[in-house]
């Protein structure tokens, strides 16, 4: 049996990811949370699980390198220099980064992009997503995912072609730009929403959570396909084989 340990144990998506362990036939090694050493849970297991905080990122995966243990990192929020530290440690260990781990998020993300590639700047791209009242980052590390899926589509950097939130007199909507929008309340798991809207037709291809389940399931299915990688980043893509 695979051995996975959990950074962020005590989270929602911590306490589902070890529910859904039974199911793969996987092992819970143990968790971590604030204030705990990660560095032992690293030793412990065969493949790591994040799903804790920006701020914790850096430790652990400085604890996954020591102990060349592979990363699988859910955590949402990330900036530029999280993501040079993430492509730091893929030259030591496998290392794999999203912002969701639903399998149907995955191929949403590439149908985005080839929809992308396809359509051309002739069609403008809106990305629209809603959660619970209590997520704290905006737009979702969802919404950003897809937003790359559709500039990797076009060969565009999403950094130079990001419009988030629109309000007052902004002008005409500028051609080749990517759109956010993000709407919270409720109890809402996630829904993300990507519009492609031409001269007189529009397509909308769109993707519900449910139930927070989907998400633990992927990030279990995830972790097993990285225990057998080598060192290198890679993405939920991959794990579909797309």
């Amino acid at each position: 049996m695979t051995a996975i340990g959990i950074y962020g144990s005590l989270g929602r998506m911590g306490q589902s990811i070890v529910a859904a362990m039974p199911a793969y036939n996987a092992e819970h090694a143990g968790g971590v949370d604030v204030g705990q050493d990660p560095a032992p849970l690293a030793q412990a297991s065969d493949v790591l699980v994040d799903f804790s905080s920006p701020a914790a990122l850096e430790a652990h995966l400085h604890a996954a390198r020591a102990a060349a243990t592979p990363i699988m990192i859910g955590t949402t929020g990330l900036n530029q220099r999280h993501h040079d530290l993430i492509d730091a440690a893929a030259a030591d260990i496998a290392v794999l980064q999203t912002g969701n781990t639903s399998l149907g998020v995955a191929l949403l993300s590439a149908l985005v992009r080839d929809a992308a590639g396809r359509l051309g700047l002739d069609w403008d791209i809106e990305i629209a997503e809603m959660h619970h009242r209590d997520k704290v980052d905006s737009p979702s590390g969802t919404a950003l995912m897809l937003g790359e899926a559709a500039a990797e589509g076009r060969a565009m950097l999403l950094s130079e072609s990001s419009v988030v939130g629109r309000a007052g007199l902004v002008g005409a909507r500028a051609r080749g730009t990517i759109g956010f929008s993000s709407l919270r309340g409720g109890t809402v798991v996630g829904d993300h929403m990507v519009v492609f809207a031409g001269d007189g037709e529009r397509i909308e291809l769109s993707h519900r959570a449910e139930d927070r389940a989907i998400f633990a399931r992927g990030a279990v299915q995830a972790a097993l396909w990285l225990a057998k990688q080598p060192p290198g980043r890679y993405t939920m893509d991959q794990v579909l084989g797309l």
